[in-house]
Formats: C-alpha cells, sequence, structure tokens
C-alpha cells in the first residue's frame, strides 16, 4: 500500500513505536514518518507507506505548527519536564520583557541541538552521549520560527503557552530552554502538542488506536491520503500512456510534448499526472528543453 496517513500521536509512544504499530497491522515493511515526535509529545505524525516514503525529500512544505506548555524558575538536563532538573530560580515574570523576548526569537535564528537528541556527531548519536552523562560541542544550526503566539500565561505559577510556527529542524524543547535562559531564570518543556505538520493538520489526524481497530480496506478508503497529495501546491504536467512507459523506465520527455496549463519554468518540479493518476515528479531543463525523471511511483495507489 502507497500514500499517507496522519496519526495523531498518543503521549508515551515513540515515533518508531507507532510505525511499529501500523507495520504488523498493515503487514508491510516499507513505512517512514515526516518528522521525530518526542514520547512526551502528542499530535500530527504524517506516516508514509511504501513507495511513498521515497518522494519525502521533494516536499517542499516542511512548516510545523506546536502547542506548548512552559514552566518557568526549572531547567532540566533534557530540557523538558522528564529530565533531572539541574537548577531552580524564583521568578518575576514582566509581561511586556517576555512579548520582547518572544520577538527576539521570531525569524531566521540560530539554534544549537539539545544533547538529548537523535542527531549524530562523530557517528554516534548525541543522546547515547547524554544517556552517559557526556556533553559535546554542537554546531548551532539555522532554523526559522515563523510565529510566536501567547495562548495563556500565568505569572502567579510562572506557567505559560505558545503557539509556536516553525521550519523543520527545530526543537521546541531548546527554543523555551532559551527563552528561559534569555529572561534569567531559566524553563523547561511541560508538555508538546503538534497541531501541524507538512501541510496536515490535526483535523486531518486520525487515533492511533482507531487506526489499529479498523479493517485494512477502511485504513485504505477512509484514513489514507495519496501520495500526490504532498504536492498538492506543485503544478502539473499531464503526459500520454506511451510517454509514461518511457517516464518510469527512466526516459526523460521532451517539453513541447507534454501538455501544461502554463509554460515551463526552468529547474522546476512537476507533478507528473497520466490518464488522471499521478505517476511521479519531474524536473524541467530548460536548456535541453526535457522534463527530467525524479521519482516514480512503480505500483498503483
Amino acid at each position: 500500500m502507497n500514500g499517507i496517513i496522519i496519526v495523531n500521536k498518543p503521549k508515551g509512544y515513540t515515533s518508531f513505536d507507532v510505525i511499529a504499530k501500523l507495520r504488523k497491522k498493515l503487514g508491510q515493511k516499507k513505512i517512514g514518518h515526516m518528522g521525530t515526535l518526542d514520547p512526551m509529545a502528542t499530535g500530527v505524525l504524517p506516516i508514509l507507506l511504501g513507495e511513498t516514503a521515497k518522494f519525502q525529500v521533494y516536499s517542499c512544505n516542511n512548516q510545523k505548527g506546536y502547542i506548548a506548555k512552559i514552566q518557568f524558575g526549572i531547567t532540566t538536563d533534557t530540557l523538558d519536564i522528564t529530565g533531572k532538573i539541574t537548577s531552580k530560580k524564583d521568578f518575576l515574570i514582566d509581561e511586556k520583557k517576555l512579548k520582547n523576548t518572544l520577538q527576539k526569537f521570531t525569524g531566521k535564528i540560530l539554534q544549537v541541538p539539545p544533547m538529548f537528541s537523535a542527531i549524530k556527531q562523530g557517528g554516534q548519536k548525541l543522546c547515547n552521549l547524554a544517556r552517559k552523562g557526556i556533553e559535546i560541542e554542537r554546531q548551532p544550526r539555522e532554523i526559522e520560527i515563523n510565529s510566536i503566539e501567547i495562548l495563556d500565561l500565568d505569572k502567579k505559577s510562572g506557567t505559560l503557552e505558545l503557539k509556536v510556527i516553525c521550519s523543520k529542524g527545530t526543537y521546541i524543547r531548546s527554543l523555551c530552554s532559551d527563552i528561559g535562559e534569555f529572561l534569567g531564570y531559566g524553563a523547561t518543556l511541560t508538555g508538546l502538542e503538534r497541531i501541524y505538520s507538512n501541510g496536515f493538520d490535526k483535523s486531518q489526524s486520525i487515533e492511533l488506536n482507531t487506526i489499529l481497530n479498523s479493517s485494512i480496506d477502511e485504513i485504505k478508503n477512509k484514513y489514507r491520503f495519496p501520495t500526490e497529495y504532498l504536492f498538492k501546491n506543485n503544478q502539473s504536467a499531464n503526459i500520454s500512456p506511451s510517454q509514461a512507459k518511457r517516464f518510469q523506465n527512466g526516459g526523460a520527455l521532451m517539453l513541447e510534448r507534454i501538455n501544461s496549463t502554463s509554460p515551463f519554468k526552468n529547474h522546476k518540479i512537476y507533478k507528473i499526472i497520466c490518464n488522471n493518476k499521478f505517476i511521479g515528479l519531474g524536473k524541467t531543463n530548460l536548456e535541453k528543453n526535457e522534463m527530467q525523471i525524479l521519482k516514480c511511483l512503480h505500483s498503483a495507489e
């Protein structure tokens, strides 16, 4: 089976746990996901089935959306409430200063990945080193925080709830920790829900238990999005069955023989459509007057 299932990941499960359960349920080996969620986090986890997994790298919509709950005055080794407390400080929240601080963390910024993460450095996962009490220097990476909105603030208890829209690769734990450090009294993440991921929102997600208790036909026909949905904003290029055969065998196609609603642009990725069905992705090369193959589906959706 190819396609996409949007799981509403429950708390306490790793992203791999979800994949393992779906792999057993569906009886297929090829399953991936778009963006790891920590066990304490809940929410939108797009699952890619079969051949769809190989199309992920070409998806341009990598934006994420989160609801984050924060406790000021506490820091932990994991940067969230599951870790060991490393400091406690008194806090006095100035709302104006808080809003100004959040503005400083909006836009393109550099972020140092947390030690408790699956990133590899020197061939080893940082989280494995962290569990041994080893901390190494990490290079900051550029991320983009599109917006930060305060949803709730309790100055007395020092709790804050934020809505964050950001680029892929953003660690919300690190963002919250950095905000607390900038304010001078520290902060840790106490709750996290992903409400948006890669063009899918929470309203499109299905509870994991609902999926596991459904029939294969129901999953296929009711809960599955086609691969094409990853590229709903890409322009289409329509080809004939004979062209489709050549394309699926790795051959490039002459641009003047392809139907398109507007002139082709150079080095742009197009959805390749044959008989109203998505068969893959192509990229234009105007110098060679070709539509060159990127990826093809070799089995039906």
